[in-house]
């Protein structure tokens, strides 16, 4: 029997949701890995996220709740920094638990992400969109998104994020990584745990 391993996943929004299981399912089809990934915040911002971490963790130390394989925690990076929102993250993780936590942070925002690849972005809706140059600006990528899709002839339900995954489907992971830091290293972090169970399932 093929093993699944179980992940659960703690983001601030749709958006988060959207992209982080799109990313993760696609990386795990690249090493022949089954999972399942259960969404338990996705919605109210980073501070929900945060306490909906704290409240889960207190529930798996009174036996009310179980621990996956990995726990991704999301939240964006809005203008602060990527590492002191990491360190947000990890302050809120025991040390016990500290290796099988990721903490997946967009610097600024998840929408840029969607944006890296204007190849990609083209293959789903039929236009290309312009490779978002870095800049910390509430609300920039946001809008740069919906414009995006706008262009495209296409009103944008959902900001454009209703397109995200099959956007990361199609998405040149490599291209991505070089054009963004956090992405790449979300991207190294996921590939360490699909690693790691590679290796786990060889031993056995």
């Amino acid at each position: 029997m093929i093993s699944m391993h179980k992940i659960i996943l703690f983001g601030e929004d749709y958006g988060h949701e959207t992209v982080l299981k799109a990313l993760i399912s696609r990386l795990a089809d690249n090493y022949n890995l089954r999972i399942n990934i259960t969404t338990r915040s996705a919605q109210g911002g980073a501070g929900r996220v945060l306490s909906e971490v704290e409240e889960f963790l207190k529930d798996v130390d009174v036996g009310i709740e179980c621990l996956p394989d990995l726990l991704v925690v999301a939240i964006d990076a809005n203008c602060i920094g990527m590492n002191k929102k990491i360190a947000e993250i990890e302050q809120k993780i025991p040390a016990s638990l500290d290796q099988m936590v990721i903490c997946a942070v967009p610097d600024p925002h998840i929408e840029r992400w969607v944006l890296l690849d204007s190849h990609a972005f083209k293959n789903v809706l039929g236009v290309g969109c312009e490779a978002p140059k870095f800049k910390c600006e509430r609300g920039r990528y946001k809008l740069l998104l919906s414009n995006a899709v706008r262009q495209a002839g296409i009103k944008p339900l959902l900001g454009g994020l209703e397109f995200a995954e099959d956007i990361i489907k199609e998405m040149d992971l490599k291209l991505a990584q070089r054009k963004d830091k956090s992405i790449k290293r979300t991207i190294s972090e996921i590939e360490r745990f699909l690693k790691r169970w590679i290796a786990d399932k060889g031993a056995g």
